[in-house]
């Protein structure tokens, strides 16, 4: 049995999706909502929140591989709970920032969630993605409402991933042998811009889309209303306050791992169109 958490998620929804295109067995997904899920056929949802670690004990019962999305609660307990269960393997998503900029307050949390899993016992496997493309999804309002996008550091490439190549390679993690103890980072093929985004989303559209580039002072003071200050200034940081040679390299992790090319963002943009209309 394979438990995927964060199930409705970008990752979660298309890891599912792959793990029954390959058969890989019996499939449970971890919800709050099980009632307004909205799985593959076969797929078992099970209900519960990970703020309350102990909702969790029906939907580990007899699972083996565990699919973990992180910091949706206090990891330690979710942890400890999985290891209790019998869980045998878990593929947990961190992030790229562990290793680019490990001096900020959201890399420092997902090391520690990673030195936890380590520490447990169970065999691991932890992907570390970069930027992703669905995150793209915060300027749908503005484009629907034919607005302008505004975003900062407007000609910055990062090497933007596609999160179905997030769960292309956590299939093969959960499902193939040799990639336990291996931490992998992933990436898009290839730099792309917040100008180059919003210019494939209005591709995919097909009508302009204008775009205005931001200080980032301005950006701070929207993302710190709804985040916080030091989550705001972690993502200014990231997306290219602060970028090095580690943040900005295009890695070949994806097809190396599953044997296909990384999408590239105009693929994300072509697919998600209808949300931007």
């Amino acid at each position: 049995m394979i438990l995927v958490t964060g199930a409705t998620g970008n990752i979660g929804s298309a890891l599912l999706e792959e793990l029954r295109a390959c058969d890989a067995g019996p499939l449970r997904a971890f919800t709050r909502d099980a009632a307004r899920a909205v799985f593959p056929e076969g797929v078992e949802a099970v209900e519960g929140d990970f703020t309350e670690p102990e909702s969790l004990g029906s939907a580990l019962d007899g699972v083996r591989c565990l699919f973990l999305v992180s910091r949706l609660g206090p990891d330690a307990a979710v942890v400890e709970a999985a290891r209790l269960a019998g869980v045998e393997r878990v593929v947990l998503v961190s992030s790229i920032t562990v290793q680019t900029h490990p001096h900020l307050g959201p890399a420092e949390e997902n090391v520690a969630v990673e030195q936890l899993l380590k520490d447990s016992g169970m065999a691991w496997t932890i992907l570390r993605p970069t930027q992703f493309a669905s995150n793209a999804l915060m300027w749908a309002e503005s484009i629907r409402g034919r607005e302008a996008v505004r975003a900062p550091y407007a000609d910055t490439g990062l090497p933007t991933i596609h999160p179905a190549d997030i769960a292309a390679v956590a299939r093969v993690a959960l499902t193939e042998p040799g990639h336990q103890g291996r931490t992998y980072a992933l990436t898009g093929p290839e730099q792309v811009t917040a100008r180059q985004q919003v210019q494939a989303i209005a591709a995919a559209l097909g009508r302009d889309v204008p775009f205005m580039e931001i200080a980032r002072q301005e950006a701070y003071e929207q993302m710190a209303a709804a985040f916080g200050d030091e989550a705001a200034d972690a993502v200014l940081d990231v997306t290219g306050g602060d970028v090095n040679d580690e943040l900005l390299m295009v890695r070949d992790t994806v097809s190396r791992i599953t044997g296909v090319p990384a999408r590239e963002f105009r693929q994300w943009a072509a697919e998600h169109a209808d949300v931007f209309r």
